[in-house]
């Protein structure tokens, strides 16, 4: 295989995966990995481009993983658009490795790793299974490409926070690149599960980063945390979000609770309207 192929080679297995990135590691070529679920936009395409600056060889992994769903979510209406995918992808991935739910979950499958420090509370509150999912995944997709990085966007940024203390925990050789978030012109960060919105809820969408930037600026000046989630919590309400599951300010390495602001911190909130549930995060 060589580098910058134009149009990406998909491989289905882990042992076709291996295979083909053998000469390349041989020849000690940088390989770069961006985990997807899919349904790409140019949030993920960001993190190809960034990984394609550093890295020989860009694997793009699509696999909308059962394992990080409840039992009542999406994982069934979870927008799946393979081919548009790899599409969008030529010129861009090297590699796309999109294996079916057998070929990462076997039969007899029977380990799932539990993660502790920053994947405790917010989203674990509401949904407790996620990142358990989300680390026996990425766990696994770390192994069978055996990249130099891989590149997670700032948008999730608990499970970023979460992949890195897996990585860090485990010892595993392998960079943890972080990707800015992608924006809308409105300010709504780029989402696959954005295309669930009527109009009319896009519309009260896109007020998610502008309560967050409120709440961000309280803080800054010197607003207790406990007042400024309150503020944001009823912003986001009024302004039309049928719930919220949380608006907090941690702090940005670990996301432990902070009452003042005296270091980096960073706002995350989870809201939804009607049956879509979004995810933001804003910097302090």
């Amino acid at each position: 295989m060589s580098p910058m192929a134009g149009t990406p080679e998909i491989v289905n297995t882990v042992a076709d995966l291996r295979a083909r990135l053998a000469p390349v590691r041989e020849r000690r070529v940088r390989i770069g990995l961006v985990p997807t679920m899919g349904a790409l936009h140019e949030g993920h395409l960001s993190l190809v481009r960034q990984t394609r600056v550093r890295c020989g060889v860009v694997v793009v992994s699509i696999f909308v993983n059962p394992a990080q769903f409840g039992p009542n979510e999406d994982f069934a209406r979870y927008p799946r658009t393979f081919d548009s995918d790899c599409a969008k992808l030529v010129g861009l991935a090297d590699l796309v490795f999109a294996p079916s739910v057998a070929e990462m979950y076997p039969e007899g499958f029977a380990t799932r790793i539990e993660v502790g420090g920053p994947a405790l509370g917010l989203e674990s509150d509401f949904r407790p299974h996620f990142f358990s999912g989300v680390a026996t995944i990425v766990a696994k997709l770390l192994s069978a490409c055996m990249a130099d990085e891989a590149t997670f966007g700032e948008k999730d940024y608990q499970q970023l926070l979460v992949i890195r203390r897996l990585v860090a925990d485990l010892g595993l050789p392998i960079e943890i690149v972080a990707g800015a978030t992608i924006r809308e012109p409105d300010g709504l960060a780029l989402s696959s599960r954005n295309a669930y919105l009527s109009p009319a809820e896009r519309k009260i969408a896109s007020q998610l980063n502008v309560v967050l930037r409120e709440v961000a600026k309280k803080v800054q000046q010197a607003e207790p945390t406990a007042s400024a989630e309150t503020y944001g919590r009823d912003a986001l309400l009024h302004a039309g979000f049928t719930s919220v599951d949380y608006i907090a300010v941690r702090d940005a390495e670990t996301l432990a609770p902070i009452e003042t602001f005296t270091r980096t911190a960073r706002v995350l909130a989870a809201a939804r309207i009607g049956t879509t549930r979004l995810i933001d995060n804003m910097a302090i």
